[in-house]
């Protein structure tokens, strides 16, 4: 865990630009999952098994802004 030392200020900014990013992917998965919803995807990955690879391949393209620290 990251500690940080922000100011009043600094924290507000943070939080809200943290939960804007969280509502931007979580805004974007829902796209998505609507797109997935009328696509043809094999049986035994329809529901949940396609959502955890859809969400593995999103964090690995938002762990791109970060750099990979393996």
């Amino acid at each position: 865990m990251v500690e940080r030392s922000y100011n009043f200020g600094e924290a507000v900014v943070y939080g809200f630009g943290a939960g804007t990013g969280w509502a931007l992917a979580i805004a974007a998965l829902a796209g998505i999952r609507e797109r997935l919803k009328y696509s043809d995807v094999p049986a035994g990955l329809q529901g949940l098994g396609i959502t955890f690879i859809t969400v593995g391949l999103m964090s690995l393209g938002f762990m791109s802004f970060s750099g990979i620290q393996l």
